[in-house]
């Protein structure tokens, strides 16, 4: 490491005279990528970062998401997959610096952008203001996170260069500049005044007007379309140009086609960028995967974070990565040696899945706060409907999706503004359950108070329902205890019928191979619902909506010398065929064969 020789410590600076960076007194660019720690698993980190420093980047641009590290609030956790100071130390040990993007908000495509859905129990919060109670929320977890971030700044021995305030705040309705002051403070008293904070706003005037802050360096966000540090200079004349998110690729949300973005123009921009002096973090380098619920949604996004980035959701270099390379090996040396490959791929093939011979779901319980998944509302008919008779969401209150039984047989499902309408029949007295899933809670824009649930009336005919009983499935808590494979029944009440239509749990086993390699499983015919492997929610998978067709499943979930438990939900209708198949490769787009 070189050292500032006026001081012998270690420093990085803006040096405003002449445009740059400085680290230690020398200048200094730095090529970046984005990479989530809470979308690859933890035996895949190394591998992540030691290829993205052999690409020739010298920083890892990270994000860091308050809800998966403080869910139930004031319980935190920052073991296993959740280690930011084991990622933090393996970039270090690869000789990768970092960008450290702490939020509180981080969007990321990230389930409520990455705030904990508890916030919501006080249901006027106003969430990235200045409000009292959010402030004191946010106060709380800074005041946890901060002070484990510190040791790893630059100036104190680690790799952190930078740190970022939110997080495209200009972006927001709000335009709260005493949030954005409160902040400040507060970043202020944990890192000291030594520390770069930066903010990072899109290409516009108003974004950049309201998220940018004296004091707090503004970046800019642009991608393949043409370089936008004119937008930049407007704002922060002097110092370095920094584009902190050049996108590489695009997010896919269920139902479009899945996102490509050109690797020329790519390669092409980055290399106009580098030839400025710019320091530029391509987002992503590695999408990963947003397991279990954590996908975010205005419109949902998909179970791939794949993003036709230089790495794919495994892991493995694309031809995205080796034109980047070249490019920056014009500006910087790149590190000796091969290129880390791609992990093995295995077609562990076929494998039958039973309907689990239960009239139940698992583990219920009344009302019980939960933020995650799936709640069952159980009511009874209260009269009559021989005839056809609509069962109405008029406030457009289904968040996101329910799906409707009476007395056990599946009638169809409602769906947050699109199917707001539904005809049942029945008696007096019968039992109607709605089974509500929830789909991801709105990251971006001004919707981001998503309430979930049913949050408005139901009305059947001209009825308004009543009297509900509100149940909480704790169905991945019971699923990780071994249900529905143990064979130990729950106590619940019943809901499914044996008809394939509508939610069932269906369970089978991959027999061991003596090997554990990635995989990627699919679920052809099937409709929509959620799987776990071994215990472990692999996300949501939509096959009839697209474009993902498979579920990447990493090596390390899988057990080479044990029976691995795969669970299914489907929410719909499972097929005639009601196996699944581990492929050796991807399928992310409906277009791709069908094999």
């Amino acid at each position: 490491v070189r050292l500032d020789k006026a001081s012998g410590t270690r420093t990085f600076s803006i040096d405003y005279s002449h445009d740059r960076f400085l680290k230690d007194g020398a200048p200094f660019q730095y090529i970046s990528g984005s990479v989530h720690y809470f979308r690859i698993p933890r035996a895949y980190w190394k591998d992540r970062l030691l290829k993205m420093y052999m690409t020739g980047l010298n920083a890892a641009q990270v994000y860091v998401p308050w809800n998966f590290h403080e869910t139930i609030q004031g319980v935190y956790n920052f073991t296993g997959d959740r280690d930011l100071e084991h990622f933090l130390d393996l970039a270090n040990r690869t000789g990768l610096f970092v960008i450290l993007r702490p939020g509180p908000y981080i969007c990321a495509e990230w389930e409520m952008g990455g705030l904990p859905a508890w916030l919501l129990q006080k249901p006027n919060i106003m969430v990235r203001t200045a409000d009292p109670d959010y402030l004191q929320a946010v106060n709380d977890w800074l005041a946890v996170l901060l002070p484990k971030v510190k040791p790893w700044l630059y100036g104190n021995g680690g790799n952190i260069l930078s740190v970022q305030v939110e997080n495209e705040y200009g972006s927001y309705f709000a335009c709260d500049y005493n949030y954005m002051r409160h902040l400040r403070a507060l970043f202020r008293y944990f890192l000291g005044d030594d520390t770069i904070l930066f903010t990072t706003d899109g290409n516009t005037n108003r974004e950049m007007t309201c998220g940018t802050l004296q004091g707090l360096y503004a970046t800019i966000d642009f991608g393949t379309g043409g370089v936008a540090f004119d937008r930049q200079r407007r704002f922060e004349p002097r110092g370095p140009l920094v584009n902190s998110e050049f996108y590489t690729g695009w997010l896919d949300h269920w139902g479009e086609q899945h996102a490509h973005v050109d690797t020329e123009k790519v390669s092409n921009m980055l290399g106009e960028m580098l030839s400025m002096g710019a320091s530029v973090n391509m987002y992503m380098f590695e999408g990963g995967t947003n397991f279990g619920y954590w996908n975010g949604a205005y419109r949902s996004v998909v179970t791939s974070y794949d993003y036709n980035a230089p790495l794919s959701e495994a892991g493995d270099p694309t031809d995205k990565l080796l034109a980047i390379r070249e490019v920056i090996k014009k500006f910087r040396d790149i590190p000796l040696g091969p290129m880390p490959p791609a992990t093995p791929k295995f077609a562990y093939g076929f494998v039958a899945m039973k309907k689990e011979d239960l009239t139940n779901l698992p583990c219920l319980d009344l009302c019980l706060f939960q933020y995650y998944g799936y709640m069952l509302y159980r009511t009874k008919l209260p009269r009559m409907v021989s005839d056809p008779t609509p069962l109405i969401s008029p406030l457009n209150g289904i968040h996101d999706r329910a799906y409707i039984s009476i007395n056990g047989m599946y009638l169809g499902f409602l769906e947050r503004d699109t199917q707001l309408v539904i005809n049942v029949t029945g008696q007096e007295g019968d039992q109607m359950d709605v089974l509500v899933e929830n789909m991801g809670r709105v990251n971006f824009g001004s919707k981001i108070n998503d309430f979930k649930g049913l949050v408005s009336n139901l009305i059947l005919g001209g009825d308004v329902l009543t009297d509900w009983q509100i149940y909480s499935l704790d169905i991945d808590g019971t699923i990780a205890g071994g249900w529905p494979h143990s064979g130990v029944k729950q106590h619940q009440p019943g809901m499914m019928s044996n008809s394939t239509e509508g939610p069932a749990f269906y369970m089978g086993m991959l027999e061991p191979t003596g090997f554990a390699w990635d995989t990627f499983l699919k679920l052809r015919g099937w409709t929509k619902g959620q799987v776990w492997i071994n215990g472990v929610n692999l996300g949501r998978y939509w096959p009839q909506r697209g474009p993902q067709q498979t579920l990447y499943v990493p090596g390390p979930l899988l057990s080479s010398s044990q029976p691995n438990n795969i669970t299914v939900l489907e929410l719909e209708g499972a097929p005639v065929d009601t196996r699944v198949v581990f492929l050796d490769r991807a399928q992310l787009d409906s277009t791709m064969g069908t094999s």
